[in-house]
């Protein structure tokens, strides 16, 4: 996960952040570098999931995303690896412009990427800045001894943690750098899997939703199919609609270019929220009436059938009005 955009909202968030400092940095190619984040004071920092990512404050009321690639049990230090967005001024340049010494908030990590520690397999697909999360699985799976695989897709110098997983993975690392290369070697991997086996993606929502739909037409269960886009490439925005507080009849004004998150935020209704893509499930909201437009990755068909919750930073009315159990 990287580059996702959250607003600081709650006391539960702000009272479990953790003070670090940038403990070292280097470019691992051209536009990514990494940052090495260690206790203020020194000791040890929480344990995290495979797959885990935190927020980190770049300026106040706003945080960005980013996964976490080094070891997962009682680490030393995070370490992660952020992209240069070259046409913005945001998190991602300000990561880019730390130095050693300063210090720098960030929330606990949490995960909606972790693996399934009984699967048979896992095989692990990511694609560019997408090889973060896929990262801390492949530390995991060689710690506890898993049956794992990968394939990395990258532009020829993009090639982020290259070092890191060929030390790892040994021949089970695979590493392609055109569409026919990546195919070549997906589709073969898709159609030999035993039962049991899960698969992970990571990179871009295209690249995601291709793996998917090329995992399902080979027979692979929808629950063994995991994936974390790198960024949402889901628009909030939309037609204009009104939410109405069940519970104090309140109505909060939508506007086309605005999340209902967003808007419910701007008119002081304090909204748990975390990775502000769809994915995480922390904004998860109840509904009792009106029809909903889902565009998260979070809920199941069944709810998103059910028609009951929402994910407000990406999900909107699908009419003109909206009635929440708030």
């Amino acid at each position: 996960m990287t580059e996702a955009v959250e607003t600081a909202t709650t006391s539960a968030v702000v009272e479990s952040d953790l003070s670090v400092e940038v403990a070292d940095t280097s470019m691992l190619c051209e536009d990514i570098r990494q940052v090495v984040l260690a206790p203020v004071g020194g000791g040890t920092l929480p344990s995290f999931t495979p797959g885990s990512h935190i927020a980190v404050t770049w300026k106040p009321g706003t945080r960005n995303s980013y996964s976490l690639t080094g070891p997962a049990i009682e680490p030393d230090h995070y370490s992660i690896s952020v992209r240069l967005d070259r046409a913005g001024a945001g998190g991602s340049r300000w990561v880019h412009n730390l130095t050693v010494g300063d210090q720098v908030t960030t929330s606990r990590p949490r995960s909606a990427f972790a693996p399934i520690p009984n699967a048979r397999h896992h095989v692990l697909v990511a694609g560019g800045i997408g090889v973060t999360p896929i990262l801390s699985h492949v530390r995991a799976a060689v710690q506890w001894r898993r049956s794992f695989e990968v394939i990395y897709s990258f532009r020829s110098g993009f090639g982020a943690h290259v070092e890191d997983l060929i030390e790892l993975c040994g021949d089970r690392l695979t590493m392609v750098e055109t569409p026919e290369q990546f195919w070549d070697h997906v589709t073969p991997t898709l159609t030999r899997q035993p039962i049991g086996t899960h698969l992970y993606t990571c990179g871009p929502a295209q690249m995601i939703d291709a793996v998917t739909e090329a995992a399902l037409a080979e027979g692979w269960p929808l629950q063994r199919v995991h994936s974390e886009p790198f960024s949402s490439g889901i628009s909030a925005g939309g037609e204009p609609f009104t939410a109405t507080l069940g519970r104090t009849g309140t109505a909060v004004t939508v506007g086309p270019d605005a999340s209902l998150l967003d808007a419910l935020l701007d008119n002081g209704f304090d909204v748990p929220n975390l990775c502000r893509q769809g994915v995480c499930g922390e904004c998860k909201l109840p509904v009792r009436g009106g029809r909903i437009e889902h565009r998260d990755l979070y809920l199941t068909d069944e709810e998103k059938s059910t028609g009951d919750v929402m994910m407000p930073c990406v999900s909107r009315a699908a009419g003109a009005d909206l009635e929440l159990d708030l």
